[in-house]
């Protein structure tokens, strides 16, 4: 990791208590080969609302996921899953089942900055494990590369993938530098392909290039199916996350998916991302283990927006939003409502569900399923939703969730109702921001001390501002912040992401 020394600088609700016994429902499986499943959870990269078959994208767009859909035929497809605005703090809710501002994650981490998770976090790799699985992450973790938060050290017995600091564009740093006249390092001493196992340091594999970008989810996938045989063999329960690249940018398919869309190289990567889903699927049933384990699809937060075309794209690499306005890195609901689907065969009815449910809820959720203890010296901010999961309807047990970018909170989502607290610039979408927040007939320059309030089910564009009209709606709304306020009296968070104010 000679690259990342190089380039480094010197220098909702309190903790939901843990589940003490086996869940009654499992209980009733004692006589399978195991009481606890395993669990697989399969990360897409930018996916949005609108790509996936089963969420109206697939063939109607122009990239078929037939894969995806059978899932979601088979399991429960989540229409309301709301996560963070982009990758590393949607990671940092995932693992930690809390607010990434908790973590001071809540901005994308970038490589040679100090923002890292803390060691102090309890992850829910190291959850699972103190309750008996084994655990593995291949793929992107992006929490940061300082030592003590990275994946063989907060609770994976085995990592394999791109630099933990990095994203799945490190690769072109090389070719950026060179382009610049500012690097000129050789591909040896630039990002690495790297593993490491349970405590140990991270070993260099080999040079993460262009031509390993186009291969790496399939190398993800060997070691998948590896680490799944070899916990079948050895009887233990397993948890598996797989945080794939499709359908991060730049969207380079393997030479099998080249060509294979209708929409260039996004929905190339997309029938990839779709083909890696079955592989993993079919392992399953190959082991003897599909009954036993719960597989999870999800994306970590809505998809690149318009004006997106790189790497000499053909087309604008860019996924759908479907009927929400703004794309990753915007604050809108395009941003953070996204596809996820739940299977767990004979346990989790297949059906659809329009229950609020975040990426923090898995924590929880997976504690009391797999009967792991949560930590009680913290807030943990996601809810068990592990009676919407196996019951056979219900709302969910959520009803409100709070947005942050760096510093700011910046929106609450109350039932179907999203308030903002501030303007703010488009992102890199160009369809959110103050051209968002305005609202009709509304400036966007000023919020005037009040909140500006959408209605997402009858206006999915955010274009009428009816905070005036529905002005009863603030008082949920902002006793949901009152509330995540008094949980800063016992613990407050870090200072925030931040690398424009110093």
């Amino acid at each position: 990791m000679d690259w990342v020394n190089k380039w480094r600088p010197a220098a909702s609700a309190m903790a939901i208590a843990s589940c003490l016994s086996i869940c009654p429902f499992l209980a009733a499986t004692a006589s399978a080969q195991q009481t606890k499943p395993n669990i697989l959870f399969i990360l897409g990269d930018n996916i949005g609302y609108g790509d996936i078959g089963a969420y109206g994208g697939g063939e109607s767009r122009g990239s078929p996921t037939p894969r995806i859909d059978q899932l979601a035929s088979e399991g429960l497809r989540l229409t309301q899953f709301l996560v963070e605005p982009s990758c590393t703090p949607s990671r940092a809710a995932l693992m930690t089942g809390r607010y990434s501002i908790r973590s001071g994650l809540s901005l994308v981490a970038v490589p040679g900055t100090s923002f890292s998770l803390p060691a102090n976090e309890i992850t829910m790799a190291e959850m699972l494990h103190g309750a008996g699985y084994v655990t593995a992450i291949f793929g992107k973790w992006h929490l940061g590369d300082q030592t003590y938060s990275q994946p063989q050290n907060q609770g994976f017995d085995e990592f394999y993938g791109i630099p933990p600091g990095d994203t799945w564009d490190a690769f072109g740093m090389i070719r950026q530098g060179l382009q610049t006249k500012t690097l000129d390092i050789p591909p040896e001493k630039g990002p690495q392909i790297v593993e490491a196992k349970r405590g140990e340091p991270l070993k260099a594999v080999k040079p993460y290039t262009e031509e390993v970008r186009r291969g790496i989810d399939w190398e993800l996938v060997d070691h998948g199916v590896d680490f799944m045989r070899r916990q079948k063999a050895s009887g233990k329960p397993f948890f598996l996350y797989l945080p794939i690249s499709r359908t991060h940018f730049p969207n380079l398919p393997s030479k099998r998916f080249e060509g294979a869309s209708r929409i260039g190289q996004f929905g190339d990567s997309l029938m990839e991302g779709d083909a890696i889903v079955g592989t993993m699927l079919d392992a399953l049933t190959e082991l003897g283990v599909e009954k036993d384990t719960i597989v999870v699809f999800a994306s970590d937060n809505g998809p690149d927006g318009p004006g997106a075309s790189r790497f000499g794209a053909d087309m604008p690499d860019m996924g759908s939003s479907g009927p929400y306005r703004g794309a990753l890195g915007d604050v809108s609901e395009g941003a953070i409502r996204t596809a996820a689907v739940v299977r767990w065969p004979g346990r989790i009815m297949a059906r659809s569900s329009y229950a609020m449910f975040s990426i923090m809820d898995f924590l929880p959720t997976f504690a009391r399923i797999a009967g792991g203890k949560l930590p009680s010296d913290r807030p943990i901010d996601g809810v068990d939703q592990s009676e919407l999961l196996l019951g056979d309807g219900g709302v969910g047990a959520r009803d409100h969730l709070l947005t942050f970018v760096g510093a700011e909170l910046v929106s609450v989502r109350w039932k179907q109702f999203r308030a903002y607290f501030v303007d703010v610039a488009p992102g890199r979408s160009g369809a959110g921001g103050a051209i968002l927040l305005g609202g009709v007939g509304a400036s966007a320059a000023a919020m005037n001390g009040y909140p500006k309030v959408f209605n997402i089910e009858s206006d999915p564009q955010e274009d009428h501002n009816i905070g005036e009209m529905y002005n009863w709606v603030l008082g949920p709304i902002l006793k949901a912040v009152e509330e995540y306020k008094k949980t800063l009296v016992r613990s407050p968070n870090p200072p925030a992401a931040n690398m424009t104010k110093f």
